[in-house]
């Protein structure tokens, strides 16, 4: 998932455990610091093969405390134990449902259409935020458009490769032109640990909606309350605006 929200009502987990994971012990945590301390110091090639450690290493520690690392702006969530990479031979996206035409993408179906890059704050409904933030990649809208959504479309729904976490948008939100199928984060391919290599990007939404992991986009009548909206999340999640918060929208 893309993020984890706050006051989790009983019996969900504490946004920090990871009912998959082990305890970090001290070893651990000296190596992610002195791995971040490194990817500070070096630049380049270096510093990416850097950052993917850390994502890796960040993506399977229970205790929070890779937000320690130096560089590490963001928290990494999911709601299962293990998810599968996906690269140009295996990844798919499928748009089908209340369309014209179901369409299949690859990862260079994606990136051989207009991009759009977008940079504006990320919100977490926990209460962290990052500023400016560049997410690019394919609108959402522009794939609906390719298929073909039938005049009594009224919602989409989203599932994700990890096997378990779904989202939801209504029609009009989903055309709007901040919502992205986004294939870059911080102006490089999105990593696996932050949901690629595609996920949506729902810029003025909590960061909840923004799947990770994106695999299927469906055309539906009706709107599917998505994995934590079943769980007692605001489904129309603006910033500032819903789940009880008032922080500053994302912009």
């Amino acid at each position: 998932m893309s993020d984890f929200p706050s006051k989790v009502p009983s019996p969900l987990p504490d946004p920090k455990g990871d009912p998959g994971g082990a305890p970090v012990g001290r070893r651990v945590l000296l190596g992610m610091l002195g791995l971040g301390a490194l990817g500070v110091a070096a630049g380049g090639p270096i510093q990416d093969v850097v950052a993917k450690g850390v994502d890796t290493v960040a993506q399977n520690d229970p205790t929070g405390l890779s937000d320690l690392l130096p560089g590490n702006r963001f928290r990494y969530y999911t709601v299962t134990s293990n998810t599968p990479e996906m690269d140009e031979t295996t990844y798919r996206l499928r748009v089908d449902g209340m369309v014209d035409t179901e369409k299949t993408y690859r990862l260079s179906d994606l990136a051989a259409l207009p991009q759009t890059r977008l940079v504006q704050d990320v919100q977490c409904v926990t209460g962290w935020r990052v500023p400016k933030t560049p997410f690019a990649g394919v609108r959402l809208s522009a794939l609906l458009d390719a298929a073909g959504v039938s005049p009594a479309a009224k919602a989409i729904r989203f599932r994700c490769f990890d096997g378990a976490y779904t989202e939801s948008l209504t029609l009009e939100q989903a055309r709007r032109p901040d919502v992205l199928v986004a294939t870059s984060m911080e102006d490089k391919p999105v990593t696996h640990a932050h949901g690629g290599p595609v996920r949506l990007y729902v810029a003025p939404m909590y960061f909840y909606k923004s799947a990770k992991w994106l695999s299927g986009i469906t055309v539906t009548d009706e709107v599917v309350p998505g994995y934590w909206e079943q769980r007692g999340y605001d489904v129309d999640a603006w910033v500032g605006r819903s789940n009880g918060r008032d922080d500053a929208p994302t912009v």
